[in-house]
């Protein structure tokens, strides 16, 4: 082998080892970014009539392991779904209350019982018969409140889909991008390794909004599918939309005015699962609309109890109290639970809580006969009795049971149903949905917790198998060093050799 030779060899060896260099620099300073995978250098033995002429580079590849990478993915998406659905929820939980610590709706409806069990003892007291009054208005003030808390975790559910499906347009446009640069690279027999761990984030970040599925195509092209089937354009500009709308107790989709995601003008809502657009869309039609529904069902047959009894305690702030019936069958009293309110006249007039409001024809499947207190009367308890023993009681005359609550057909769309039975009292249906809510709650936070555990177990055992182990790199890097003072130490020979040479020739 002539100098020269032996000079080129140990020059694209110093190249290589440069280059090399370079790759361990990248894996370094990215060790610690999640889901960043190693990078690895290629060599090409070059030859010539057998005769070995060196190395040269290669495309820098990527350490892999395609079965872990998806379980990742799909993890991605439980887990973005299970935090959004435990926020959510969380928030909540404290407009809710606690059953039994005095701050939930069975307590608060507990509180009007006992106002009228004290009441009972001495009708005529003024002072008793405002503490009925107050007692019944907070327990409409916490039922506005937990309306409120529903309307707008609805709200945030629907704003959330706009700001999650503008995320997933930019994420996909730059995937779209990164895949442009690869499939050129790659024709090019360059390398593409960097853009594919930039891509590899992007389609982390894809599927914990929405559970999807990735196809790498033979020219380094990304196809993103939604598991319901849509496949999700990545050379498009914002391909998917959806309009920005104000929530309401009447609203619902489909067909009831809350948009759903449109892939160009194709609705693809019901193709889309899993992730936080998946959690948020199940928020905002199916979940919160539910709580709304029974709570709007329980203002009502709070008020309905009362009315039926002759008393019209719980009103809209008309004074009427909303009849039940109609198609869907919550028509007549959709968001009701957002208004209901002490009657007016009542609150005016407490003494209306001993006389009544108005008569009532009896009925054998209804109320019995009742006749206001006209003239004042002292020591009149009629209504009183009636209200402990009857509105808040199982029966709304002895022997005749109350209107059974609704449990299914509920809310805007005719097509919820409440997770319980129809309550026999108030006071049960108050207590069913605090406790049903509030074990949504809890199994929404369990849930977020052990998918989040899973998630980083597939992301640690991910980093184990591809990730950057710094001591092969530190290995890896002596090796070059070493390398490197070979090569240079054959270059220093040579031109000592090719010096001495030139001194004799002279």
């Amino acid at each position: 082998m002539s100098l020269d030779s032996a000079l080129g060899l140990a020059a694209s060896s110093l190249a290589n080892i440069s280059l090399a260099y370079g790759v361990i620099s990248q894996n370094v300073a990215n060790a610690s970014t999640p889901g960043y995978a190693t990078e690895e250098t290629t060599q090409i033995a070059l030859d010539a009539g057998g005769i070995g002429l060196g190395v040269q580079s290669g495309p820098t590849i990527l350490a892999t392991d395609p079965s872990l990478r998806a379980a990742l993915y799909g993890q991605n998406a439980i887990a973005g779904g299970d935090s959004t659905l435990n926020a959510a929820l969380a928030a909540l939980q404290p407009a809710l209350g606690s059953v039994g610590q005095g701050n939930d709706l069975g307590s608060l409806l507990a509180q009007v019982q006992n106002g009228f069990s004290a009441l009972l003892n001495d009708p005529s007291s003024q002072p008793q018969q405002q503490a009925v009054v107050g007692a019944a208005q907070s327990l409409t003030q916490q039922i506005n409140a937990l309306s409120g808390a529903y309307g707008q975790a609805q709200q945030n559910a629907q704003n959330g889909l706009v700001s999650q499906v503008a995320q997933l347009n930019t994420a996909l446009g730059q995937i779209g991008n990164l895949s442009d640069q690869i499939v050129a690279l790659k024709a090019q027999g360059g390398s593409i390794a960097d853009l594919e761990n930039q891509r590899n984030a992007l389609l982390g970040s894809v599927s914990g909004l929405v559970d999807a599925r990735f196809s790498e195509q033979p020219d380094g092209d990304m196809l993103v599918f939604t598991t319901g089937g849509a496949q999700l354009p990545t050379h498009t500009a914002d391909p998917l939309s959806i309009a920005a709308v104000t929530t309401g107790p009447t609203n619902f989709y489909p067909g009831g005015g809350l948009p759903g995601i449109e892939l160009g003008t194709t609705d693809i809502t019901s193709q889309l699962g899993g992730g936080s657009i998946g959690a948020n869309l199940t928020l905002r039609d199916t979940t919160i609309p539910t709580y709304s529904a029974e709570l709007d069902e329980f203002s009502q047959n709070l008020a309905g109890n009362f009315s039926a009894q002759g008393l019209n305690l719980f009103t809209d702030p008309q004074g009427n109290v909303p009849q039940s019936g109609g198609t869907p069958v919550q028509a007549n009293y959709l968001g009701f639970s957002g208004t209901i309110t002490v009657n007016p006249a009542v609150a005016a007039n407490p003494v209306l809580v001993v006389n009544g409001t108005q008569a009532v024809t009896g009925s054998a499947t209804g109320a019995s006969a009742f006749t206001p207190n006209p003239d004042n009367l002292p020591g009149f308890t009629v209504m009183i009795d009636r209200v402990l023993n009857y509105a808040l009681g199982p029966d709304v005359q002895a022997g005749v049971p109350q209107p059974a609550a609704n449990t299914t057909g509920l809310g805007a769309s005719g097509t919820l149903s409440a997770p319980f039975t129809a309550p026999a009292t108030l006071a049960d249906f108050a207590t069913d949905i605090t406790a049903s809510q509030a074990a949504d709650g809890a199994g929404a936070s369990t849930a977020d917790t052990d998918s989040t555990a899973t998630q980083q177990s597939f992301s640690g055992q991910l980093q184990s198998a591809t990730g950057v182990d710094m001591d092969s790199q530190m290995s890896l890097m002596i090796q070059l060093q070493n390398a490197y003072g070979a090569n240079a130490k054959v270059i220093s020979t040579i031109q000592s050799l090719e010096s001495t040479l030139l001194q004799a020739v002279q």
